[in-house]
């Protein structure tokens, strides 16, 4: 509907049913009158309200919203209304946002745009699911300025948004990294002792640098501490593999393990692509879902996110076998493969083992396993409990075991591994391929 009523128009009517009683009255000849006079004086003022409330060529909408946000993640936004009408408008503005992105407070957003002027609306959004959304149409519900009724314009403005995998992490490693801050968020600041470093320069030193690491003579000349600053070497290769399949489908709070393990991908992908390194990346589950062949710089990057967008991690079984074949034959120079995935069950952890122990001949492998924080949760004694709870428990407690020893299997083949949990993967991942690096041993 182009105009809708509002409550005040309601209340209006309402206020003045008594009059159409007076019909009822024997007698009473004026009552028809009366009736007929304050329908009329009802009829005006909504015309009139109507009539006098701007529309499309009064009003002008833009929309300002980011280009890319990640999976809950939220970013703000704003709309710019710009008004040619003679007096103030008031009114509330609506967005066909797609199913992939939601509004962060859930609610229209109200203005007051004073005569010929401008304003800006702020609104705050947040990505709920990857991939490319179109943006839908803006709608403006402008209030009459008697307040009876509303005009609603429709604006097609356009646009899309991508969502993709959680972009925090990677600009707040990034800036932390500048701001040599990392160890506020669980990394360690890297040693860079032994073979593979060469002198870079010279800077003022800050807590958590090596004391070793102190250049006395600088030091003296510049009376305050200077510390020497070593370039790693660069060249090497960071293979990314995702398993996509059942197991990480589980809801870690809010979200899938797969959500948490593309957003630690991704940050890995930024610090590796900034240290120098090539980056791929292998998705799969029954089969290779994606594969982005090893590539430097920002455009390596946007390839890797690219790729991740479609991506979804399905109730399949692993084929483990099949992308450490693809592996091997798309990418046969050394590499860190780091393989986001969990085991549970004993056939799945026996084939995982396999592979990555025949992969450890070539490449460097390491093993990221989430942790299932309900599993644990549900293994640990909780007092009194009833004969099905305990069966419960020991059955969460026989794939715990199972997990470990899978998990133990694979550090004595020589694999690397990280047991965590979704939530805190971020930072232990950076914090081995940092330590493996500073050794060289990527």
């Amino acid at each position: 509907m182009r105009f809708t009523p509002t409550k005040r128009l309601v209340v209006l009517v309402a206020g003045t049913a008594p009059v159409w009683l007076l019909g009822l009255v024997p007698g009473f000849g004026a009552a028809a009158w009366i009736i007929a006079g304050v329908l009329t004086t009802i009829v005006a003022a909504v015309v009139g309200d109507a009539v006098f409330t701007p529309g499309r060529r009064e009003l002008d909408v833009s929309r300002e919203l980011p280009v890319a946000i990640g999976v809950g993640d939220v970013l703000d936004g704003t709309y710019v209304i710009t008004s040619r009408w003679p007096a103030t408008v008031v009114g509330t503005v609506y967005d066909g946002l797609p199913e992939g992105i939601a509004r962060a407070d859930g609610a229209p957003q109200v203005f007051r745009v004073e005569a010929n002027a401008s304003t800006v609306v702020p609104v705050s959004i947040v990505g709920r699911s990857r991939g490319e959304w179109p943006l839908g149409r803006v709608v403006v519900r402008v209030r009459g300025r008697a307040g009876l009724v509303e005009r609603t314009i429709r604006y097609a403005i356009g646009g899309s948004i991508t969502v993709a995998p959680s972009l925090a992490n990677v600009r707040r490693y990034r800036l932390l990294a500048v701001q040599r801050r990392l160890r506020e968020v669980g990394v360690r600041a890297l040693r860079r002792r032994g073979e593979g470093t060469s002198f870079a320069g010279l800077r003022e030193y800050t807590p958590g640098d090596d004391p070793r690491s102190v250049d006395w003579k600088a030091t003296a000349r510049r009376r305050k501490l200077i510390t020497r600053e070593f370039a790693i070497e660069q060249g090497q290769t960071v293979m990314l593999a995702v398993d996509a399949g059942r197991l990480m489908t589980q809801i870690a709070d809010r979200y899938a393990r797969f959500e948490y393990a593309l957003s630690s991908a991704l940050a890995l992908a930024d610090i590796a692509i900034a240290s120098g390194d090539q980056v791929g990346l292998l998705v799969f589950n029954d089969a290779v879902r994606a594969f982005v062949p090893p590539g430097r710089g920002r455009a390596a990057l946007g390839a890797v996110r690219d790729a991740l967008l479609p991506v979804q991690a399905t109730m399949v079984e692993p084929d483990y076998g099949a992308a450490f074949r693809t592996l091997e034959i798309r990418h046969r120079r050394r590499a860190l493969v780091v393989l986001f995935t969990d085991v549970i069950d004993v056939r799945a952890s026996q084939a995982l083992i396999a592979h990555t122990a025949r992969s450890a001949r070539r490449h460097l492998p390491l093993v990221v396993a989430l942790r299932n924080e309900a599993l644990v949760g549900a293994a640990a004694p909780a007092g009194i409990a009833s004969s099905g709870a305990v069966y419960e428990r020991a059955a969460a407690e026989e794939l715990l075991s199972a997990r470990d020893e899978a998990l133990g299997r694979m550090r004595q083949s020589g694999v690397s591994v990280i047991d965590v949990k979704p939530q805190a993967m971020t930072a232990a991942v950076i914090n081995r391929y940092l330590e493996l690096k500073g050794r060289g041993a990527v």
